[in-house]
C-alpha cells in the first residue's frame, strides 16, 4: 500500500504539538508516515496563522511565534511545504465551493498541487474535501 504524503492543518500541527487527542485514523496516519520515512508537511501559511493567534492572544505557549515554529521545523519528519507562485494563484482559482478564509485556500491549493492528504478538523476544509476536491482525514 503507497501511504500518501500527509500535510498538517494548523489547527492539527498545534494539537500534536501540545499532546491532545488526535482521531484513531490520523494518528495512525503520522504514525505510518514516521515509520517510513515519508516527511509530514507544513504550510508555510500555518507560520502565519501561529502568529496571526499570538497577535490575538489565543496562543498558548512560552515560546516567541518564532521560536516555536522553528522547533516544529527541527523535529525529525517535519518538511516545510513548498509554496510557489502556482499554488498562490492555484488558491484563486479552486473549483466548486472552496473555502473563503485565504489561508484555508492556500492550504487547499497545497493539498491539490502536491497530492497530499489534508489533516485537519476545520469544518470548512473537511467539507471541501467531502465534495470531492481534495482528500481529507479528520483528525
Amino acid at each position: 500500500m503507497k501511504l500518501e504524503a500527509l500535510l498538517l492543518d494548523t489547527c492539527a500541527v498545534i494539537w500534536l504539538v501540545e499532546g491532545s487527542d488526535l482521531a484513531e485514523a490520523a494518528v495512525g496516519a503520522i504514525d505510518a508516515a514516521f515509520d517510513n520515512g515519508t516527511p509530514l508537511n507544513i504550510s508555510p501559511v500555518t507560520a502565519w496563522e501561529i502568529g496571526v493567534l499570538a497577535a490575538r492572544g489565543r496562543f498558548k505557549s512560552p515560546l516567541s511565534p518564532q521560536c516555536w515554529f522553528q522547533r516544529l521545523l527541527d523535529l525529525p519528519g517535519i518538511r516545510l511545504a513548498d509554496m510557489p507562485p502556482e499554488v498562490l494563484i492555484g488558491s484563486s482559482l479552486l473549483p466548486g465551493n472552496p473555502p473563503r478564509d485565504p489561508a484555508d485556500r492556500i492550504i487547499a491549493a497545497t493539498v491539490r498541487e502536491y497530492g497530499y492528504t489534508l489533516v485537519t478538523r476545520d469544518r470548512t476544509l473537511l467539507d471541501y474535501g467531502g465534495d470531492g476536491h481534495m482528500i481529507v482525514l479528520p483528525c
